[in-house]
């Protein structure tokens, strides 16, 4: 009798797990079997074909888009894992101090605001300093980043933070008995502990500012970014190139949350948390 309930609940789920790998992976998995089609029609298939990838390669537009994203994507992760460590600290190693809710909901507050807000109120912010700063008036490489920054910030200090309050106080105080200063504490102690936390806020800023449309439509000019490549596209017409460029933009996504997990791994087992 309990190994018949053991199996129904297995059983179960199972099924349960199927359905909901199904309905969030069958989409991609679609993305990518139509990224080989030779045919232009979305819906109708012919053939296995690399026509497209090689069109993807040979077009200029797509490969200065490509290069744009990145380049921000990358300014973006580094800029918001100093800002997101530096909060991360004050929030976890400094005491009570004036104005530390404000501090806390203003760093946080992007996770909550809708995208276009966010995006909309830049933008006005950035119309307004064009007529005092004029980097600010041609809106582009600079805009964005900022944008991009003001948004992925408050994700990498939740991670870091959260690294941030797993670490051992104790290895601390033993390097302040030591004789240690505040700064080579953190410098030698508190940051070489905290590196796993580091680089999965930098990573997930990366991939957050790679595959965000609302700010790049805002706060860019001309320079266009995939997203808004691929929002383009798919109001001017539908061209076989959007398949391919979001399934190397997923298989990517996939290869560096890989990469990612590895490294966290190695970092634990050299701490000696695994």
């Amino acid at each position: 009798m309990i190994l018949k309930k053991q199996t129904k609940s297995l059983i179960i789920r199972v099924i349960i797990l199927a359905l909901a790998l199904t309905f969030l992976y069958l989409p991609i998995m679609t993305l990518i079997v139509y990224s080989f089609n030779e045919s232009k029609m979305v819906t109708v298939w012919t053939q296995f074909s690399l026509k497209w990838y090689k069109a993807l390669f040979n077009n200029s537009a797509i490969i200065t888009a490509v290069g744009i994203s990145l380049t921000i994507a990358f300014m973006s992760a580094i800029a918001s894992v100093i800002i997101g460590t530096l909060a991360a600290f004050v929030m976890v190693r400094v005491h009570k101090f004036h104005g530390e809710s404000a501090f806390l909901l203003f760093m946080t507050a992007p996770m909550i605001l809708p995208e276009v807000i966010s995006g909309l109120a830049l933008l006005l912010l950035f119309v307004t300093l064009g007529d005092i700063i004029p980097v600010f008036s041609d809106r582009g490489m600079i805009t964005i980043w900022i944008a991009h920054v003001t948004f992925c910030s408050a994700y990498a200090t939740v991670v870091i933070r959260s690294r941030f309050v797993e670490l051992d106080v104790s290895i601390e105080e033993a390097a302040k008995d030591l004789g240690a200063t505040p700064f080579q504490i953190f410098w030698r102690v508190t940051l070489p502990l905290l590196w796993p936390g580091i680089w999965s806020g930098m990573l997930f800023a990366f991939l957050l500012s790679w595959g965000n449309f609302p700010l790049s439509l805002y706060t860019t000019g001309v320079d266009n970014t995939v997203p808004k490549w691929l929002y383009s596209k798919m109001v001017a017409g539908y061209t076989p190139m959007v398949p391919t460029l979001g399934t190397m933009s997923t298989l990517g996504a996939a290869g560096l949350m890989l990469l990612g997990a590895l490294t966290v791994y190695m970092m634990h087992r050299r701490q000696g948390r695994i």
